[in-house]
């Protein structure tokens, strides 16, 4: 007999007990005492993946990220099958699992209208679009003009089964700054404001943002101070120094939440005597905003004066919502509204306990230790996800998202609302 097949039961054995192992450490509370760097097999077979092990990122286990690291099986694959499985658009949106009606009658009475750029991954755009659909609000997708042919085809199938989901008119070639990204956000707006779906707020989201409040909680954190109000978190050019233009790393400012954008050729003063904030590329708007941007003098001029300039996408929103006429202005709002979730390097030791994934240009991407901050977070959504490399970050946060959205609900669970191979672990990730 074959040596290796001698002891091929033995081996069994070992791999089931250090399954079974790191099963009860998952489960049961970390023991107090001496910290001992965990030795791991070189393979686990992750049979209870990903409900048990997501319960343990969210708590915070200390041995959980090292488990991730043998457990991050990207699922790219299996969310994509339906769009390349023929059937009609009921099976892909049951497959897919999206949701197919208002999940309470508030809901169903206030719509939000979205602007997503589609990120790389086919994947994680799939699992941003169905964490965020629901019936009664309307999406704007911009593709990236660069992107390949079978991935535009690929959106396009599964945008094709959804009335209230569409691609814009008008395609531009997107950076992650820069004046195409804020063009195709006001693609977008000329897109939203001209199509037969009522909404009455704009969301802007990247490719690599994921949520982590429902869409009740959306609406219930709009309603609770923001009502009828703008969200660009900002505040005035520092030092009233006169902007500038030219390709320059984009710096921080002191509160680390958004870049400041200094470059090296002065530039002329803006229009119409503007004083020039900074602040997020991120928003949430209302529909009154959203048409004063598109016809105001001032918002159509302060557009060709940022055209060379390095983060426009980082001012315009914040300035025009500073004027005091503006619908919806909050002209004393500094850094006011938690839209997003980010680690900057620089507050490290401060703000947030460091990175657990890579910083990529001063921000977090976030890896599987970073689960128990972003949940923590008063913000609406986090960023930066990588799908490609730590696709167990958004698979959980997914998960969850989907459990509180159906605990949140007002009307009966369809089955294919739900995500399958849940466990009792379950309870747990609503937390």
């Amino acid at each position: 007999m074959s040596p290796l097949r001698a002891t091929k039961p033995g081996l069994l054995v070992c791999a089931a007990i250090c399954i079974t192992s790191i099963f009860l450490y998952l489960r049961n509370p970390t023991p107090k005492g001496p910290e001992e760097e965990p030795i791991y097999p070189a393979a686990v077979e992750c049979g209870f993946y990903p409900d048990e092990l997501c319960s343990a990122l969210f708590e915070g286990k200390g041995a959980a990220p090292q488990i991730a690291k043998f457990c991050k099986n990207a699922h790219g694959p299996e969310i994509l099958a339906p769009l390349h499985t023929p059937g009609n658009c009921c099976r892909v949106s049951q497959a897919l699992h999206f949701i197919s009606r208002p999940l309470s009658a508030e809901e169903g009475h206030f719509s939000l209208a979205y602007i997503i750029t589609v990120p790389k991954e086919l994947a994680m755009f799939v699992q941003l679009l169905r964490a965020i659909y629901v019936p009664q609000n309307v999406y704007c997708i911009h593709v990236d003009e660069k992107a390949p042919k079978k991935y535009k085809a690929a959106v396009q199938t599964l945008l094709n089964c959804f009335e209230n989901i569409f691609i814009s008119s008008k395609r531009e070639k997107v950076p992650n700054t820069g004046f195409t990204r804020l063009q195709a956000d006001i693609n977008c707006m000329k897109d939203l404001v001209h199509s037969k779906f009522q909404w009455d707020y704009v969301i802007n989201l990247c490719g690599q943002d994921f949520p982590i409040k429902t869409n009740k909680e959306i609406i219930h954190y709009i309603r609770s101070k923001w009502s009828d109000k703008n969200i660009t978190p900002g505040i005035i050019q520092q030092g009233n120094m006169k902007s500038k233009t030219g390709p320059r790393h984009p710096e921080f400012s002191p509160e680390g939440n958004s870049y400041v954008s200094p470059n090296k050729i002065l530039k002329a003063d803006p229009p119409h005597n503007l004083t020039i904030y900074f602040g997020s590329a991120y928003y949430v708007l209302t529909r009154k905003f959203v048409q004063f941007v598109l016809t105001d003098i001032r918002a159509k001029d302060m557009l060709q004066w940022s055209k060379d300039m390095h983060s426009p996408e980082r001012h315009y929103w914040v300035t025009l919502n500073r004027l005091k006429d503006a619908p919806g202005a909050t002209a004393n709002a500094g850094w006011e509204g938690d839209l997003r979730a980010i680690k900057w390097r620089n507050e490290e030791g401060r703000v947030h306990d460091g990175c657990k994934g890579r910083y990529v240009q001063e921000s977090c991407v976030y890896g599987p230790g970073d689960l128990p901050w972003i949940i923590q977070s008063p913000s609406l959504f986090a960023s930066k996800f990588d799908s490609s490399t730590d696709p167990l970050v958004v698979t959980c946060l997914e998960r969850r998202h989907r459990l509180r959205a159906l605990r949140q609900a007002e009307v009966s669970v369809e089955p294919h609302w739900r995500f399958p191979q849940q466990t009792h672990f379950d309870a747990k990730l609503n937390g």
